[in-house]
């Protein structure tokens, strides 16, 4: 799941390095409208939900936080 994840996030965001950072939100690098974005692709992608409550920065500061949330989700 992690690798699916980590293609989807740089193919659409190439100029983010979601590998090497554990605070992505904390730090600037994710935008609120770029976690919007996100949250759409994973819906498109992988069929999940993601409510209104799983969306804090801890879910989105690093790839494996994003794969766990959505691991979780399906």
């Amino acid at each position: 799941m992690r690798d699916k994840i980590k293609e989807l996030l740089t193919s659409n965001y190439p100029d983010i390095d979601f590998e090497s950072s554990a605070e992505l939100v904390d730090s600037g690098v994710l935008s609120s409208f770029i976690v919007v974005n996100i949250i759409s692709l994973f819906t498109v992608e992988f069929g999940v939900a993601i409510p209104y409550e799983e969306i804090i920065p801890e879910n989105f500061n690093s790839l494996d936080a994003m794969a766990a949330l959505v691991e979780k989700l399906m």
